[in-house]
């Protein structure tokens, strides 16, 4: 994807329309988390449609963080559901959300430097040799995880990994980014959450991480994308979730609505009812 491209070339050629009626593969329904007097999630509600990005948008304390941690099992909100292919889950660790199909991909990448990158693929998932080498001896299987790398790598568009067998500390920040989010798609059947996946990268890595989020989505992996990169979020997002004060106060269509004015509604200077109808994305559910 050329960096020169119009953000209007670059978004999902799917409408948000289309998710208008459809059934959410993840939905939460009114989320809260209290910390003593702090209540962080108050009544938090989102919904994730097939085929979608779905960013999640909001200044510091609004209850991002602790919405995408009880999305991903790390923490059990004290209220609410969550709900799965439109049945109630409890996602009581992040174990049981990865074994429910959803995977997230942390700011932190939770990558293991000193170990190769197939190793890293299959971090607590590791195939075992058959027969007695597996059952008795505990082997993994190295050459498929080496095998099944590629093929995730391949499926994704990653060229710039040629070896699966190399030590994630030799790779850049956008390539162990991308290591991050292979290993979240191989897994990640259901849903795959990435938060501020773009941070702490260059303007250069950030457009491959950024082709790379698309990939997962046209591979048929619907995405929760969390960042405070207005452009990145504007370029591909198919709805803008606002979280302010935790709760969620509005679903925008970001061919429609202005980075301005999203930011307007994030921060509280602008109420949501003052956009016009065409700036609020359809799918949220009442």
């Amino acid at each position: 994807m050329n960096p020169t491209t119009p953000v209007e070339d670059t978004v999902s050629d799917q409408s948000p329309h289309a998710f208008s009626g459809r059934e959410p593969v993840l939905q939460a329904r009114g989320l809260v988390k209290r910390y003593g007097r702090v209540t962080a999630l108050a009544g938090a509600d989102l919904e994730l449609y097939p085929g979608e990005i779905l960013a999640v948008i909001g200044d510091n304390g609004a209850g991002k963080s602790s919405l995408i941690k009880a999305l991903s099992g790390a923490l059990t909100p004290d209220e609410g559901e969550i709900l799965l292919d439109g049945l109630p889950v409890r996602l009581r660790t992040p174990i049981a959300a990865r074994d429910a199909g959803i995977e997230t991909v942390h700011q932190s990448l939770a990558v293991s430097p000193s170990l190769d990158i197939a190793t890293n693929l299959f971090l607590g998932r590791e195939p075992l040799r058959p027969g007695l080498l597996g059952s008795v001896f505990r082997m993994l299987d190295r050459p498929r995880m080496r095998a099944e790398a590629a093929r995730h790598l391949d499926a994704l568009g990653i060229m710039t990994i040629q070896n699966p067998g190399q030590a994630v500390e030799t790779l850049s920040g956008g390539q162990r980014q991308a290591v991050a989010v292979a290993r979240a798609a191989a897994f990640g059947d259901k849903v795959v959450i990435m938060d501020e996946p773009t941070a702490a990268l260059g303007v250069r890595e950030s457009r491959a991480v950024l082709d790379l989020i698309l990939r997962v989505r046209d591979n048929g992996s619907p995405v929760i994308l969390i960042s405070h990169n207005m452009p990145h979020v504007f370029e591909i997002a198919d709805r803008v979730h606002v979280q302010r004060l935790g709760r969620r106060v509005a679903v925008l269509d970001p061919r429609a609505c202005s980075m301005t004015d999203a930011v307007a509604v994030m921060t509280g200077a602008l109420d949501p009812v003052e956009l016009p109808e065409e700036a609020h994305a359809p799918g949220a559910v009442r």
